[in-house]
């Protein structure tokens, strides 16, 4: 056998072959970084890594692409195009579309997305590729126990009931003919190879050898980073709650920002005295480029990405399935403020400027991320349809995101997009600045701030700074831009709040982890434990810093204001009582 379990879960492993499937965000640069790093476990010749590809419409030609030495992710992403180069000339990396490649495979890493279907995941697409990766392990040799590990965000308890279903059902069984295991992805787009050999990363698995036979493999590619090994219970529930817990700080932000803009107060200047008394302070206030770890975020005209606006809801799954009533939860009430805020950027917009109804208007930036080319989830996208909903002559501009972008079209706005900066900015009224790319500052003096009889910019993404239109005719207006100077009742209102929001997301989380205990946990050593979810989840690098539990028996109040997320925490406890 290649790997023999016993009670001391000792193994003797040869990994030849290390399969990846979906050349996305993740698996490109798993795939890249782990060709790169020649593993050479149990043989003299390093592994050879094979990615496969479904053959569809919009991306099949990621396989052709990657045979040719392009790596298939677009926007700004140092290293990987030369690194994927290196790797496909010296014979080390492949692609197909054929997943009988992986029929002898010793690992295969999972880097299909998963979705949510309602309040629930939705699978399709995963269970797609693992119907054809368990057909292709019905021709795998006998003696090898392929070890299967998920990059891919999952519910908490998939791995235990519908992961190990589904590879049951080929009778595949876990722990004697396959070994599952997941490492939640910590990517982001723009810093892909960065965070991937840089940041801490979980490895876990149902089995306990799994998570030290997947450290063995990974321990190649994270060379400055540490990898925590748990089970899988515990990895769903860290990886979901790091951007379920992110969507929280950046609803919380909002409500915060919503203030002080109806008030003229400077939200950056309260953000960073705030984040200070909390240890939490970072740079992202003055470098729109910078990635905001704070306990104060930086609330925009919305939240996109694949991750915040699904992972909360993926957290409750298994509560929202038992008719748990959800009606003061932070985490899915939080969805609800950061949907609004597209709206919102609209009411600022008529706040500083004119009514915007019937305005020729310029939305700079599709990607929901700077400098990248992903437009899953933009705000941008849902900010352009209502402003088309108000007669707007819009158009969309993005240096990176392509014109045939499937979001693009699922949406219509590739009616009135373009990649000409130009074409998108003469003749407008307004421009909007929703995405912080670097091009955008670059551009500002000759392009954006001198284009023709515009009247306005509202800066909904932190890009620019109000001296920078001194001497301009050219009025400005941003997110959070007030010019007074929070009072600092105001200041220990806000921090006060804010303590009891996290006290009452540690309060639920807390009853997460007990409730899938109660259901879910089939053995000892796949529990989630709570104070392990803590630790786990601080070690993420964009900050997630889960607070005790604890009471909940007051209310901060300023002048009548109540931040809504603090109602639903104290409520949340005192219908615990």
């Amino acid at each position: 056998m290649r790997i023999r379990l016993n009670e001391n879960y000792s193994f003797n492993w040869e990994v030849k072959k290390i399969g990846v499937i979906g050349p996305g965000i993740v698996g490109m640069p798993m795939a890249t970084l782990l060709a790169n790093a020649r593993i050479k476990i149990g043989t003299d010749g390093a592994a050879r890594v094979c990615v496969v590809q479904r053959n569809s419409q919009n991306s099949g030609w990621k396989v052709e692409a990657i045979n040719s030495g392009r790596s298939v992710i677009g926007g700004i992403e140092p290293g990987l195009d030369k690194i994927t180069a290196e790797v496909v000339k010296e014979g080390l990396l492949q692609a197909s579309w054929d997943f009988n490649i992986l029929s002898d495979a010793d690992v295969v890493l999972v880097s299909i997305q998963t979705d949510k279907d309602g309040f629930g995941p939705d699978y399709g697409p995963l269970f797609g590729g693992l119907t054809n990766l368990a057909e292709a392990f019905q021709k795998k040799p006998k003696d090898k126990i392929p070890l299967v590990v998920f990059e891919s965000t999952l519910a908490p308890s998939s791995m235990t009931t519908v992961i190990k279903d589904h590879f049951a059902s080929f009778g595949l069984i876990e722990g004697k003919d396959i070994l599952l295991g997941n490492s939640p992805n910590r990517v982001m787009p723009g810093r892909l190879v960065e965070r991937v050999t840089d940041s801490d990363k979980l490895v876990a698995g149902l089995h306990p050898e799994t998570p030290r036979m997947i450290k063995h493999i990974y321990e190649h590619i994270v060379t400055n980073g540490t990898l925590h090994a748990t089970n899988s219970m515990t990895a769903e529930v860290v990886k979901t709650l790091e951007n379920a817990y992110r969507d929280v700080r950046i609803a919380f932000s909002s409500e915060v920002v919503r203030y002080c803009d109806d008030n003229n107060l400077d939200f950056y200047q309260l953000r960073d005295e705030i984040n200070s008394k909390l240890a939490q302070a970072d740079d992202a206030s003055g470098n729109p480029n910078a990635v905001p770890s704070g306990g104060i975020l930086i609330p925009m005209l919305g939240v996109g990405g694949h991750c915040l606006p699904k992972d909360g809801i993926l957290l409750w799954w298994r509560k929202i399935e038992s008719a748990f009533d959800t009606s003061n939860s932070l985490i899915l009430n939080s969805r609800i403020i950061n949907d609004e805020s597209p709206a919102e950027t609209i009411r600022l917009f008529e706040r500083n400027f004119e009514k915007i109804d019937g305005k020729r208007i310029a939305v700079l930036g599709a990607a929901y991320r700077f400098n990248s080319e992903d437009t899953r989830n933009s705000p941008s996208i849902q900010l352009a349809l209502q402003l088309v909903e108000k007669g707007c002559q819009v158009i969309l501009h993005d240096p990176y995101v392509k014109e045939n972008d499937q979001n693009l079209k699922k949406f219509g706005v590739d009616t009135f997009f373009t990649n000409n900066l130009q074409q998108a900015i003469d003749g407008v009224d307004y421009i909007v600045m929703a995405t912080a790319h670097q091009k955008y500052m670059e551009e500002f003096d000759q392009m954006i701030a001198a284009a023709a009889n515009l009247k306005g910019i509202l800066d909904g993404c932190n890009i620019y700074k109000a001296e920078q239109f001194d001497g301009i005719a050219v009025n400005y207006a941003g997110i959070g831009r007030g010019r007074e100077i929070p009072s600092s009742d105001f200041v220990d209102f806000v921090f006060d709040s804010f303590k009891i929001m996290e006290r009452g997301v540690g309060n639920e989380v807390q009853a997460v982890c007990d409730f899938l205990n109660m259901h879910y946990a089939d053995s000892e050593f796949n529990r989630v434990d709570f104070k392990e979810v803590q630790r786990l989840a601080a070690s993420c690098s964009t900050g997630c810093e889960i607070a005790n539990t604890g009471k909940i028996d007051s209310m901060p109040n300023y002048n009548g204001l109540v931040f809504s997320l603090v109602k639903n925490a104290f409520e949340s406890y005192q219908s615990s009582m």
